[in-house]
């Protein structure tokens, strides 16, 4: 199964996030779109609008099926090794769900200042389109 991460290919922290998940991950579950790949976005039919409400991910069996913002990097953690066991912890703590909504919320609104931007956009070694499945 393939999953499509969108992210912000800009942000020091969004490509922190991208490079351990390419490491831990190897490019196999999931590929990578920068939200700067205008092009490819509009495979998806999302918009650069879009993407300022938080990284995006895409189910890539059914693009239908997404997720955004702290649920995408929920599921995204769920999809990991025993990250389902954590994920339905987390989800099953009274007021945790919501406070990581809130703490997520604040962060990708103030990535840049907090976080830094780059001078340039990350591409990811697993890009979306260049390989086969």
């Amino acid at each position: 199964m393939t999953y499509h991460v969108i992210y912000d290919g800009n942000c020091n922290l969004c490509t922190t996030f991208t490079q351990w998940l390419e490491n831990f991950d190897k490019g196999e579950r999931f590929d990578y779109i920068p939200m700067q790949d205008r092009e490819s976005l509009t495979k998806f039919g999302i918009t650069p609008q879009d993407c300022e409400m938080g990284m995006i991910l895409i189910d890539g069996n059914d693009p239908a099926r997404r997720w955004q913002g702290s649920d995408a990097a929920e599921e995204i953690a769920n999809l990991l090794p025993m990250g389902e066991g954590a994920i339905a912890f987390y989800r099953s703590l009274p007021g945790v769900k919501w406070l990581g909504d809130r703490a997520y919320e604040q962060i990708r609104d103030n990535r840049y200042p907090w976080f830094g931007k780059r001078s340039s956009t990350y591409r990811s070694n697993y890009p979306f389109g260049c390989r086969d499945r």
